[in-house]
């Protein structure tokens, strides 16, 4: 009768353990999908604003095409990417967006009339709030999903990780050329 409550008491504990380590790893998935949604948010502000720049920039009749034209490509692409939850695809393609709002704004700064428009300059400012925005949500979307990878990999969690199909998620990575400093004397160049 005691090997019996024993016997019970086992596998009432490890129920009970069970039961924890599932509603954390739980929790770890949806802060991952939440991080991301995060910044998901920002994104489609940014998606919608940047069309308001470009027509800004248009309205000036000698400001570089080539330039509208290579922002508003790469708007497209990280649009895409989003929609398809592209995490590999979204980092090339903002890479891309970037380095066309780094030359857009250099080439804004030959035109004074047009950084004297007010709608221009509150449209930048605007662009420029959701990028740092973007930048933090990018931080705590990696942080999220470190936690849930680390978590999902440590014994005994492994465990009820792979029994229940929790899977590792992929870190939002950026390329070299994002990660370095911008070359300011090529953006006015």
């Amino acid at each position: 009768m005691d090997t019996l409550w024993i016997i019970v008491a086992v596998i009432a504990i490890l129920a009970v353990w069970a039961i924890l380590v599932y509603n954390s790893l739980v929790t770890l998935k949806h802060n991952v999908a939440r991080a991301w949604a995060n910044i998901d948010v920002l994104l489609k502000q940014r998606h919608d604003e940047l069309p308001k720049l470009v027509e800004a920039c248009r309205q000036y009749a000698a400001f570089e095409q080539g330039t509208l034209e290579r922002v508003t490509a790469a708007r497209a692409r990280v649009h895409s990417a989003r929609e398809a939850s592209d995490i590999a695809a979204l980092g090339a393609a903002e890479t891309e967006l970037r380095a066309g709002l780094g030359r857009l704004l250099a080439v804004a700064e030959s035109y004074p009339e047009l950084r004297a428009n007010e709608s221009f300059m509150q449209l930048i400012e605007r662009v420029t709030a959701l990028e740092n925005a973007i930048a933090d949500r990018r931080e705590l979307y990696n942080d999220a999903v470190n936690i849930n990878n680390v978590r999902i990999e440590q014994f005994p969690d492994v465990i009820v990780a792979r029994l229940l199909g929790f899977g590792e998620q992929p870190l939002l990575r950026f390329s070299e050329a994002e990660k370095r400093d911008v070359d300011m004397k090529a953006l006015f160049a």
